[in-house]
């Protein structure tokens, strides 16, 4: 294939990415989620426990259980690391989970409770190598991934390790990289610095985090609609600011609202199945998948 991440692909073709989650870990599950509906899986490692060795282990059952409807060797895979955004300090003392992740083969992060540029921007960082220079000088500080972990992720990938260290790079400010990475703006505290936190170069993706926003509120149970107005206010300033950014916007989409979401501009979808067959065909997916 031309990409070797799906969801780059679509977004880059206009068309919307559907995921869903995954909590367990391990070479079985890899195999069993290798020909899912879905063009995106992503790892909830923030709640569940992060044991790179079983990373590894499903990532490699992907590919062993490959390759996907679509033809790509594996399903996007992308990792809600278990630390937050908080501040740059406790993004660079966490850098190894980043590093650690990425040597699996994995093809983005995301970033929970992200609340500062200077966290976000540590966080692009610790994704790239030095020699990868888009964007420094320009908002971003040198790269500060090591060698070391392109050996195994290249495997994965199914390309020659040079070829990987060419393409291990953040998607969209290097239209050739092939990582996406994340944001989650989950609180009160973020919404001040949402319009700085989501245009910090290297971000393909935000969220606005209902369960942990609702909280943040003083809501206890407020992941699913209807929303309080205090919610829905949060949700479109950080809609808005991901649109000024270009920043694709990641949301809940099901049967009944997949629709509306998309004519919103809602580009990730947290789906079902149901949602995700409505949704291509509103939006002339080119099928298998």
């Amino acid at each position: 294939m031309a990409r070797v991440n799906r969801a780059i692909e679509l977004l880059a073709a206009g068309q919307p990415v559907y995921y869903t989650g995954v909590d367990a870990l391990g070479y079985r599950r890899g195999v069993e989620e290798a020909k899912t509906w879905a063009d995106c899986l992503i790892l909830d490692l923030e709640h569940h426990p992060f044991v790179p060795e079983a990373l590894h282990r499903l990532m490699r059952g992907l590919v062993d259980g490959g390759p996907t409807r679509s033809g790509h060797r594996t399903p996007t895979v992308i990792v809600t690391l278990p630390t937050d955004g908080t501040d740059e300090h406790l993004v660079r003392t966490n850098s190894w989970m980043i590093k650690q992740a990425l040597a699996a083969g994995v093809h983005g992060l995301l970033l929970c409770h992200a609340e500062t540029p200077a966290a976000v921007r540590a966080f692009v960082e610790c994704a790239r190598y030095p020699f990868q220079t888009e964007g420094v000088g320009a908002g971003l500080g040198e790269g500060r991934r090591g060698s070391g972990g392109q050996a195994p992720a290249a495997a994965i990938w199914g390309l020659p390790e040079a070829e990987y260290l060419e393409r291990a790079d953040v998607w969209p400010l290097n239209p050739r990289g092939e990582l996406m990475l994340g944001l989650k703006i989950e609180n009160r505290r973020a919404l001040d610095k949402v319009d700085e936190i989501v245009a910090v170069p290297g971000i393909a993706f935000a969220e606005w985090g209902p369960g942990d926003m609702g909280m943040s509120f003083g809501h206890k149970d407020a992941h699913d609609p209807p929303y309080p107005p205090e919610m829905l206010a949060a949700r479109a300033r950080i809609k808005a600011a991901c649109d000024a950014a270009g920043v694709a916007f990641l949301d809940i989409v099901r049967e009944g609202n997949v629709v509306a979401q998309l004519d919103e501009g809602v580009r990730i979808g947290a789906a079902t199945a149901e949602a995700a067959d409505i949704g291509r065909r509103h939006t002339g997916r080119t099928m298998p998948w």
